[in-house]
């Protein structure tokens, strides 16, 4: 039973989207930010082609990515791994994490961080962005962009 809290739909087409510095080469789309009951967080994320966030790391919090299309190469704490669509990453707490796009086009995750630590709060601090036709067609039309 879900103690009297309904089942909650989210889309990535009406998710508000940013990048966390101006610069930044990730764009994450708020799906489902923390609230009292749920104390993780949910985003749809997209790297543009050779892009990156800087080696980061949350003290209380396990970052977790689905890859939905693309390939790319994580590095946790000095060593690399190689992901694709289809895979699932988890980074433990605490340590140095980030993720490279190496393939010839953007990389689609959807990401989630538990605890969110506030991560949710420093994303929306950021610059708001769009998604564009070809994120939304990868995220509703399962990880192919069109004529991809």
């Amino acid at each position: 039973m879900g103690a009297g809290r309904p089942a909650e739909r989210h889309t990535v087409a009406s998710a508000a989207a940013y990048r966390i510095s101006p610069g930044d080469t990730v764009r994450l789309a708020v799906l489902r930010p923390p609230d009292d009951q749920y104390g993780a967080s949910v985003f749809f994320e997209v790297w543009d082609p050779g892009g990156a966030q800087p080696p980061n790391s949350h003290a209380g919090s396990v970052e977790t990515f689905f890859f939905v299309a693309g390939s790319g190469v994580a590095y946790c704490d000095g060593l690399a791994t190689p992901v694709a669509a289809g895979d699932l990453l988890v980074l433990p707490a605490r340590s140095v994490h980030r993720i490279v796009n190496t393939g010839p086009g953007r990389l689609y995750a959807v990401t989630t961080m538990t605890p969110d630590g506030g991560f949710a709060a420093l994303v929306t601090a950021g610059t708001p962005v769009e998604l564009d036709a070809d994120d939304l067609a990868v995220a509703v039309g399962g990880g192919r962009p069109p004529g991809g």
